[in-house]
Formats: C-alpha cells, structure tokens, sequence
C-alpha cells in the first residue's frame, strides 16, 4: 500500500495528452473534450520554443495542472484554465485574445490564476521590498479566489507539479519554495478539504525542508510495510465479515497516513516517551455505506467487534466541520491494547471528503455543475473582509498564517450555530470573531453554562456566550500581552491594536491644540484667527493632523509659534514657507551661536540656570566683565532682575551641529529598569547624556535629574514626550 501511495505520488511528471484524455472522457461529453483538445493544441503552440528548468518542454506544466484538476473531475471551464493559465504572462496573449477563444469565463480564470507580479512565489530573495511584493501577490490571490474558488484550485494543481520538478532548481531556492508551500499551500487545500492535494504537498515539502528525517521515515515504513499490510488485511476483512453477517453492503478500505502525518505522529510519541515501534495506528479503516443511517449502524457493529477507546469518538456527521467534511471518526483496540482508527462515512460524503471544495464543481450528467455553498467558504469571505482593515499585505499573511491555517477548534454560539478558531484561542478571540464591537464591550464569557476567564482555551464542542456592557470603556492593553494569555487570533490583536491607535489619536489630539493655544496666547494671536497661515506654514492638511504631531512629539508647539513670530504678521507669510522642522533663518542672525542685536562681536555665553536651547525664547542679560548671558525668557533671573537696564534683546544664529547643555527632571515609581528605558530613548535620539543624580523620596517615588544635551527645543519637546510614555513615569519636565 505504501509502495502504491509512493508511486502515484511519483507521476504525472511528465503527462502527455493521452494522459489528460483518459480522465476527461470518463466524465465530460464529446463537445467538452474537444474544447478541451483545443485550449491544448492552443496553449501548445503559444509555448512552442520555451522549456523548463527541467529541459522539458514548458507544455508539461500547464498540462500536468490539467490532469491534476481532471483527476478531481472539475468542469470544463477549469481545465480550459488551468491549460491555459501562463499564456497571458509568459506568451504576451491578451485577456481579450483568450474571451474571443474561450469564453469569459474561462479567460477571467486565467486572470485569477496568471502569476501575481515579478517575483516568484516562495522568492526570499533580499532586494528591496520583495517581501512586501511577496505578501501583496498574496493578497491579491485569496481576494481573487474569494470571488472563484477554482482560481484557487488550479493554483494548488499549478503548485503541486511545481513541487514534483522543484529538484532543478538551487539549494536555497527549493527549501524557500517548500517553506511556502508548507505554511501556505498545504494548508490551504487542507481548508478547503482536498486532501489527495493536501497530502501530497506535505510529502514533498518535507522532503526538502528536512530531507534527512524524510529519508528516515520512509525507511522506516517500508521496512514494517509487509507486517502492517498483513494486519491491515486481516482487519479488514474481519470488519467486512461481520458487517456482512448484519446485513449491511459496505466497501472497507485499509489507509496509509503520508508520511508527514507520520512525522507529526513520532514527535507526539516522542513527547511521551514513546518509539516508532509502537505506533500502531499507522493504518486506519475506512468503511463506506450508501445511506447515512448505515453509519451509525456500522459504528454499532465496529463497536462491538473491538473496544472502543473512551474519549476516542468524533461525529462530524451530526457535528460537520466548517469546511464541509462528514465522517464518524472511533479509535478501538485490536489484540488488547493496539489502538486501530476506523472512520465511517456515505460514498458521497467520501468523495466530499477527497475532493473538498472541488467536489462541487464536479459535471454530472444533466448537470451543468454544481456551485460551492457558502457555509464551505464562510472562512474565506470572513478572510478578505478582514484584509480591508489591516494596515498592509505583509500583516494579511501573518493573519492568514495564524488564524486560517492553524489546527482548528470548532465551537458553538448558543443558538447552535458553528465557529472555527485556531487552536488555543480564547472566548475573547471568538468575542472578536463574532462582531469587532463584542469584542470591545466584552467583560465576561461563560462556556457550557459556567463562567470562566477570558484568557481560557476553548475545545471542541464547547458552547460559548459572551457577556458585554454598555458601559465599558473599551479593550484593555493587558489583552496585548502574550504573557496573560488573552488573544490568540491575529485578527483580534489587530482590531484591539486599531481601538488602542485611534485613541491615542484623540488623546494626541487633544494634547497638541491645549500646547498650541498656549503658545499663541503669548504671542497675542487665537487659534482659529490665524489656521489657514498655520496649517500652510507646518505643511500639514488639516488643524487636526498639526495637532497631532504635536501631541506626539513630532513638532513642538513652540517651534510652530517661533516660526510664526519670524514675520510681522500673519497675513505676511509667504505660501512658499519652508515646511517645520529645520530652524526658522531671519535675515539679520548671526552665522552662529548667539547674535545680540545692535552689536558686534560680542562675547555670550549659556545661563547655566535655565538652560535655552535653539528655539527657546532668550533674552540676554550684561554681565560685568564676562559679556552678555542668555536666559530663557522666562527665566527667573530675567524676570526679577533689579536691574531691568542690563537686559538686552538677543537671538539664535544658525550654527548647524551644535549641541546645548539643559537638564531634564522625571519623576516616576522606583523599578528597575527605569533609567535603562529611559537612556534607550536618549540614545536613539542622538542626545548625549553628561550627568545623572537620583533622588528617591522614600515613598516609591524616584527624581531624576539628567544633564543632556540636545540640537534644539523641538528635538528635546520630542524626546521628553516619549520618555512620559515610559511606563511608570508620572511627570518630565525641563528643570530650571
């Protein structure tokens, strides 16, 4: 059996059209395989001259998709498609060239299917942004494939050849395409129910992500193939047997697990102490009955021909999965304690099973085929209607990753309706899955009737209510952290993640137009007098965004208000001012450092007691013997001085690359770490510290006192307000 797994897996590498004839004429009348003959003889003569990798010539490869799609017995338009899928990209042949041949349908499959910008899937390569175009072909193929999921289809049948001829291409080469066919593609058809695709890709992916293992394995199974096919035999014939004596007509098949399935299985064992030699399961039964009832019949009969194993039973026939799979799954044991799995389920749920989504769109006699329901790919709607809300193509694959082809827990709502989650989540995940505001308002859940935490994994069959309140006041941050355990799902953390930027929004906001009014008040002008000339000035859109760089640290309010007092009025600033964020340059300042006006060559030097920075207001101040001291306007030495006659107007030069001496006092909750966060913020902002003292009040509150040195106001206004970010700083302040 596992020879005959292994072999089929082998071909067809190199299918001829005979190949693809056999399968189709089984299935489609005479009019469909013609058009099918055509869309060959046509794609045969478009690819004439072009060769693979392989040496083959290129016809092989849309060809072998075509026989991979017939094997599933897809409609015509499909295996017109997958013939005829890199005509477009690789032979210059247009969308319309292909509706005039073909039909719209199938050209606009071709559109779904051609290959998705320059770089090819699995390309890990290190220039510039080709992740990000990696991550939007992505994208682009699960919307196209929301809209026609055999776009998709023949992408798995165009992948799964891709893997059988991947031996051509460079070591590193093969290991990325296998690591994206593992996280992307192989689960993908698992979704979409197609196992003989599903295990398929597994298997070869394996073999070049760990070759070693793979060789191991497979030895290991050929080795023992001859003792489980004798078992498998005995079994099976004994289950037919007594299925027979009941009345009961059914087919009983042994199966071989693949052998990544396999794999997956020694690392369980593993974890529990257990060898290779002592995996029985290996080999499962499938029984397959006309009617449904002759399911639970037969799992009657196999009940009491073996024990079953408790806690070993799964009714997805009462129970199916979201993806549509129908079966009665049963663990028992077989000469004492070896375990033998056993699944039950009606031909037709059978060929659902194998075939998935794409039994579907099988042709059936009189039937023009039959269309997907929307319950099989319910996940794949939900899937693009979220990619709309993430901020980028590289956080929709991380999403897809996470939360689409994870192991999945299937639960319930409590009107009975079924939900599937990824592994692990939470009753706050399904808070979310259910409707973003839930998710929000959520302060409670209760699973099976009992309450519980929000951060408890949920398991299958489990019935989950969530509680919400009015008056919530939305997500908490402790939701974020991985190490409390609340959100498992990508697109929870996403959504709370937007609720957490968009208030901070507001709060910035709102923090940047209290600075900016403060600012203007000084100057004698009002906020809503003098917009216009403000936003163009700051070279920003609207009064909000403005007043949100200020909030955050990007701008500081003083360097807008300064840039306003470098012209008389308001109504004189010219539509082509420079944009903030370099030093206003008046006409009469100094080169460099400080230029007091109505003087030359005048020595001045910095008040050690407040500290101006470029862009402080200054005055200066005559000192006997030493020349002029620049104080902050506001100094108190300025502004108490008994003797208001040494007082002199002064302003800043451009001196480019100067640094200036202030200190910065932070009060906070004594932690460790504390001034650890705080440098780190220093030193990615290019500020230099020259001194620290600590002062602890005893009450857990600490003072510190940092001497820095910063290029100006707007850079040191930028760093103090991320270091009030810092988590336990209460309060930052410029001391005097």
């Amino acid at each position: 059996m596992v020879a005959e797994a292994e072999r089929q897996r082998a071909e067809p590498i190199r299918p001829t059209f005979e190949d693809l004839h056999q399968h189709v004429e089984r299935y489609l009348d005479e009019a469909q395989v013609a058009e099918v003959r055509r869309a060959y003889t046509f794609a045969e003569t478009a690819h004439r001259g072009q060769s693979r990798l392989t040496g083959d010539p290129y016809i092989i490869h849309p060809l072998a998709a075509a026989v991979s799609c017939a094997e599933l017995k897809l409609d015509v338009a499909t295996l017109k498609a997958a013939l005829l899928h890199d005509v477009e990209e690789d032979c210059g042949i247009s969308h319309g060239e292909l509706a005039a041949a073909f039909g719209e349908e199938t050209a606009r499959l071709v559109d779904g299917v051609t290959k998705l910008g320059t770089i090819p899937w699995g390309d890990r390569s290190e220039a510039p942004g080709a992740e990000a175009v990696q991550a939007e072909n992505l994208r682009k193929m699960f919307i196209a494939m929301a809209e026609d999921v055999r776009v998709v289809i023949v992408k798995l049948a165009d992948r799964l050849h891709n893997m059988r001829t991947l031996e051509p291409l460079p070591a590193e080469k093969r290991v990325a395409v296998a690591q994206e066919t593992m996280e992307i593609y192989a689960p993908l058809a698992s979704r979409l129910g197609i196992w003989q695709l599903k295990w398929e890709l597994e298997d070869l992916a394996f073999r070049y992500l760990d070759p070693e293992q793979y060789r191991r394995i497979a030895r290991l199974v050929a080795n023992r193939r001859a003792t489980r096919e004798r078992y498998v035999e005995q079994l099976r014939r004994k289950l037919e047997d007594a299925l027979a004596a009941e009345g009961l007509a059914a087919d009983v098949k042994g199966r071989v697990k693949n052998i990544y399935s396999i794999h997956q299985k020694i690392r369980k064992y593993a974890k529990q102490g257990r060898s290779f030699s002592e995996i029985y399961d290996l080999l499962a039964l499938r029984v397959l009955v006309q009617r449904k009832e002759d399911c639970y019949n037969a799992l009657g009969i196999v009940h009491v021909l073996w024990r079953p194993i408790a806690g070993e039973f799964d009714d997805y026939i009462g129970n199916p999965k979201p993806n549509g799979y129908q079966s009665l799954h049963t663990t028992v044991y077989w000469q004492g304690i070896r375990p033998l799995e056993v699944q039950i389920r009606t031909r037709e749920m059978d060929r659902e099973a194998e075939y998935g989504v794409a039994a579907h769109w099988s042709y059936k006699e009189g039937d023009a085929g039959r269309r997907p329901d929307e319950e099989r790919i319910a996940w794949l709607r939900r899937l693009v209607d979220w990619q709309r809300d993430l901020s980028g193509a590289a956080e929709f694959v991380e999403t897809l990753k996470a939360d689409i082809f994870q192991d999945q827990v299937y639960v319930f709502t409590p009107k009975g309706e079924v939900k599937d989650l990824p592994a692990g989540a939470t009753p706050l995940d399904f808070a979310f899955l259910i409707h973003t505001e839930v998710g929000y308002s959520c302060v409670g859940a209760k699973v099976n009737g009992r309450l519980v935490q929000l951060s408890t994994p949920l398991q299958n069959g489990d019935v989950v209510e969530i509680l919400t309140s009015r008056t919530s006041r939305g997500p908490s941050r402790d939701w974020l952290n991985p190490a409390l355990g609340y959100l498992k799902t990508q697109h929870a953390r996403v959504r709370v993640r937007q609720a957490f930027r968009r208030q901070e929004r507001e709060e910035n906001i709102a923090r940047g137009r209290e600075q900016m009014e403060r600012e203007l008040r000084r100057l004698n002008l009002k906020l809503g007098e003098i917009e216009a000339d403000l936003l163009r000035i700051a070279a920003h859109d609207t009064l909000d965004d403005l007043c949100q760089a200020i909030g955050r640290g990007d701008l500081s309010a003083h360097q807008v208000a300064l840039k306003l007092a470098t012209h008389a009025l308001a109504d004189e600033i010219p539509s082509g001012s420079e944009p903030l964020g370099q030093p206003a340059r008046a006409r009469d300042r100094a080169v460099t450092g400080v230029h007091v006006l109505g003087a030359r060559n005048v020595l001045t030097r910095l008040a050690n007691c407040c500290g101006p920075v470029s862009e402080d207001p200054i005055t200066g101040y005559i000192t006997r013997g030493r020349g002029v001291t620049v104080h902050r306007s506001d100094c108190r030495s300025i502004v108490n001085t008994a003797e208001p006659e040494r007082i002199v107007e002064v302003q800043w030069g451009s001196a480019p690359g100067t640094h200036y001496a202030s200190q910065i006092r932070i009060v906070g909750w004594d932690r460790v770490g504390l001034v650890r966060d705080v440098s780190t913020i220093l030193a990615d902002e290019d500020i230099n510290m020259v001194g620290l003292r600590t002062d602890e009040s005893g009450d857990g509150l600490v003072t510190l006192r940092m001497a820095v040195e910063a290029s100006g106001v707007a850079q040191l206004q930028r760093v103090m307000t991320k270091v009030d970010a810092v988590r336990g700083v209460l309060s930052v302040e410029r001391a005097r």
